[in-house]
């Protein structure tokens, strides 16, 4: 895909459900690019508003430079100009810049942006991170609000004002009060996606905030079932989502609230219930026991 401009990146994003995908590794836990190709020119039969590679659920937190530059190759040419492909971008400033334009280069449509990692960190000195980041690319930015990146939006505001390329908010806090604040003072200047662990769990009171779309790794494993739930969302179907959340997702939800990380390992775990084996994930993640397995699939049963 020709590269976006930034508010044409955050329109098409905001127009429906968001596709994750896992990263795939070896037996050794290296990067097995053929089987994440392979996975990709799947998953692209559905049709999803964005492709985020090498995300939260994509283990970027494990990932070297070398291999993030690697998986966003793979997703801008396995994604074939479909949709707008957003490459990760964090740590600590000099290295999020140069991912950053390492992502540009590699022909991504926009960025995520992480948390900086292990410190702690003033609301000053996030936006001067922010900011820093914002100015060494010309793509479109999302800043994905979680852990030790935390915005109030008085602050998120005056970003907006100093960063035009500064253009989407993801939020993994659930915060009611502080998302309301920021939509009430923002507004539409930002294009917003819920980003909490299962999203669909967050998914039908969030659109009352004008978070439209979200992030969803359960697609990664039941493309189908994400898909009519993101639309029962839009539809404000209550019964469909209710039924959806009964059935499956929350007993999903207890499983993966059993271990830190689990947000991710379930989701590989997912993958290879349903025959497509997106192999371990990579320490300081842990993979599910054999039992946990056993009780996923169990419920995983019958279901596309």
């Amino acid at each position: 895909m020709t590269q976006m401009t930034p508010l044409d990146m955050a329109r098409q994003l905001g127009k429906g459900l968001l596709s994750f995908p896992v990263t795939h590794f070896d037996a050794t836990l290296a990067f097995d690019e053929r089987a994440y190709r392979a996975n990709l020119a799947s998953l692209s039969e559905y049709p999803v508003a964005g492709l985020f590679a090498a995300g939260g659920t994509g283990e970027f937190f494990s990932l070297t430079a070398d291999e993030v530059n690697r998986v966003v190759k793979a997703a801008v040419e396995e994604s074939r100009g479909k949709v707008p492909v957003i490459a990760p971008t964090g740590y600590g400033t000099a290295m999020a810049k140069d991912l950053a334009r390492a992502a540009e280069a590699a022909g991504a449509d926009g960025l995520l942006l992480l948390p900086p990692y292990l410190t702690e960190c003033d609301r000053d000195g996030i936006a001067a991170h922010v900011e820093a980041v914002c100015a060494s690319t010309k793509l479109g930015v999302i800043f994905y609000s979680r852990a030790n990146a935390v915005l109030d939006d008085v602050t998120l505001a005056r970003l907006c004002e100093r960063c035009p390329n500064l253009v989407g908010f993801k939020d993994g806090v659930g915060d009611i009060e502080t998302m309301t604040r920021i939509h009430q003072r923002i507004g539409d200047r930002l294009m917003y996606i819920g980003g909490l662990p299962t999203a669909e769990t967050f998914a039908l009171p969030y659109l009352e905030m004008g978070v439209t779309t979200y992030s969803s790794a359960i697609f990664n494993f039941l493309p189908r079932f994400a898909l009519r739930f993101y639309d029962a969302v839009r539809a404000r179907d209550l019964a469909t989502v209710s039924a959806g959340l009964r059935e499956f997702v929350l007993p999903y939800i207890a499983i993966r609230n059993r271990k830190k990380g689990y947000a991710v390992s379930i989701v590989k775990a997912g993958m290879r219930a349903m025959g497509r084996s997106a192999g371990p994930v990579r320490p300081p993640l842990v993979d599910l026991t054999e039992s946990e397995f056993g009780e996923l699939k169990a419920l995983l049963a019958g279901r596309s």
